[in-house]
């Protein structure tokens, strides 16, 4: 698996992946990233890539040609490359995005700044776009190193337990269940005793139970489409 990230500033997110499990999957070479700057592309004495809105309007937006030679230089060396922009009007990115695109052999990401990107950039090269939220961030690296970080840890051999990803919150829509570590005692408050006595079995349907309580109190949305989810499953039986 390839990341490339196409941005202004590489050094927001390369830092990233100079420690822990990202780390040493590169290391394992799970999987690689690259980086490639659209100013590397401008022609201009200045190598600017933004300019002023035509029509008016506050604010730059990214220019056009040299977004579009960045992101050519890339198509010409790799045949499948899965074109990702991150945008505040693109559908929220989910786990499911998350486990589907991890079985991408090369995504890039595309990081807008200032105002945006030329519209006609992203009608001919998008693939997909995602947003992480309903707000604003002064640029789309964090967004992309977001959605990177949850893709990748979904690649086989970047957790060190597979398992870890099957009690994670969002499967089955819903949260996940409560946790606790030693000592069985923290000031006076102590897990649930069922925790304690070993009968996996039940552990996990206690799990199960707390995993609903805790989505209904904090996700309600979720809490009802597992409901649903649930009833269907039911009725194919």
């Amino acid at each position: 698996m390839r990341f490339t990230f196409i941005t202004l500033f590489e050094s927001l997110i390369r830092p990233y992946f100079n420690d822990s499990i990202l780390k040493r999957a590169i290391e394992r070479e799970l999987f690689e990233i690259d980086f490639v700057n659209p100013r590397d592309f401008a022609f201009n004495k200045h190598k600017k890539v933004d300019d002023y809105k035509i029509g008016g309007g506050a604010g730059l937006l990214l220019k056009p040609e040299p977004l579009s030679l960045a992101i050519e230089s890339i198509l010409e060396n790799s045949q499948d490359a899965h074109i990702i922009f991150t945008t505040p009007v693109g559908k929220l990115f989910r786990q499911n995005d998350a486990k589907r695109l991890s079985k991408k052999s090369h995504l890039v990401f595309v990081s807008g700044r200032y105002e945006g990107i030329d519209e006609r950039v992203i009608e001919k090269y998008a693939d997909e776009l995602f947003s992480i939220g309903d707000f604003v961030l002064t640029g789309g690296e964090l967004a992309s190193l977001a959605m990177c970080d949850a893709i990748s840890r979904n690649i086989e051999g970047v957790l060190g337990n597979t398992f870890s990803l099957k009690e994670e919150s969002y499967e089955e829509s819903l949260l996940e269940a409560p946790s606790f570590t030693k000592p069985n005692i923290f000031e006076n408050i102590a897990p649930p005793s069922e925790f304690l006595k070993g009968n996996h079995g039940r552990i996990a349907a206690l799990k199960k139970t707390l995993a609903l309580a805790k989505t209904k109190f904090h996700r309600a949305d979720l809490y009802l489409k597992s409901k649903i989810l649930q009833r269907i499953k039911e009725d194919e039986k």
